[in-house]
């Protein structure tokens, strides 16, 4: 039987939250290729809809910047908060990143996260999009079992970082 409690496992899952809401702006071309019917559409944006509503609370869009420092200074550089939380919180802000400095990169070729038109554009956007939730799905997975979720590069540099 896992030690981890049914509370961290929860607010574990939680914590991948954050790089979702981010992720389905390149989700734009997939869905509108119209491959996910209405009903699982509704199901992969409506647990980003709360995030959405913190961001929007921040003026000049400085939400997702205020969720990230509130994470990263009550959640993973609190030595009291129990490791996994800690582990989670900063392997999702991690996650995170990553998905923003993609954004960066596709902006800095003409295309901006979200928008349709250019074949490349809409590739690479598609496969950051489902790279992203395959990824959430693993996290969510693993978190539920009680098990860190071992991500490539980004699990080790989350251990460095937390000892």
């Amino acid at each position: 039987m896992n030690s981890i409690p049914l509370w961290q496992r929860g607010l574990g899952l939680a914590m991948y939250l954050l790089p979702w809401s981010d992720a389905l702006a390149f989700g734009r071309p997939f869905f509108g290729l119209g491959l996910a019917p209405p009903p699982v559409r509704t199901a992969l944006i409506l647990p980003a809809l709360p995030l959405g509503w913190i961001n929007g609370l921040a003026p000049f869009g400085l939400g997702t910047l205020l969720l990230f420092l509130v994470l990263f200074f009550a959640v993973v550089r609190n030595p009291q908060a129990p490791y996994f939380l800690r582990f989670n919180a900063l392997q999702a802000i991690l996650v995170d990143i990553v998905l923003v400095v993609a954004g960066l990169g596709l902006a800095v070729f003409g295309c901006r996260p979200g928008s349709m038109g250019a074949f490349a554009c809409d590739t690479f956007s598609n496969t950051l999009f489902l790279g992203s939730l395959l990824l959430v799905i693993f996290a969510f997975v693993q978190c539920i079992r009680g098990r860190e979720p071992e991500l490539p590069g980004l699990s080790d540099a989350v251990r460095l970082q937390l000892f």
